[in-house]
């Protein structure tokens, strides 16, 4: 079981999107996403996504907001559990990451990247800015068998 934070910082109509290519063995190779990671012992879900983002981005998120959280299950890795965050409002300059390459995208050209399809459906509820929500997606290899989303 892993647990993990992935936050989709906003400005300007954009998130920033961390391109990963640069990590060997990852389930993500390839594929665009927000920023984030695994917890750290003992951390909460926010004390580690505000690390994550300040280790992998370079940025001290200032205001957080938890928008759903979402399992993952899948037959070529172990299930996840991921906690979905946004924020708005961050200092600092976005640094090198050692993961993939960060770059601000359109909002609106997100779901025509290589995104995971699960991805898709809650950061279309996240756009439509929609309540809480939890989410559970199952995948047989990279293709999405199995989704279902409960609406708080």
């Amino acid at each position: 079981m892993i647990l993990s934070t992935v936050c989709y910082i906003e400005k300007d109509n954009k998130y920033l999107m961390l391109h990963r290519t640069k990590k060997e063995n990852d389930v993500n190779k390839d594929k665009w996403i927000g920023v984030g990671g695994k917890f750290e012992k003992d951390e909460s879900p926010e004390e580690c996504v505000l690390r994550e983002v300040m280790e992998e981005a370079g940025l001290k998120l200032l205001d957080i907001k938890l928008r759903c959280i979402v399992t993952y299950v899948s037959n070529t890795f172990d299930t996840e559990y991921m906690y979905v965050f946004t924020s708005n409002k961050f200092d600092g300059e976005i640094s090198k990451c050692s993961e993939g390459d960060l770059e601000w995208i359109d909002k609106d050209k997100i779901l025509n990247l290589n995104i995971w399809e699960g991805d898709k459906i809650f950061l279309e509820k996240i756009n439509n800015n929609d309540n809480f929500f939890t989410a559970k997606f199952i995948y047989k290899n990279d293709k999405l068998v199995f989704s279902k989303i409960n609406n708080y």
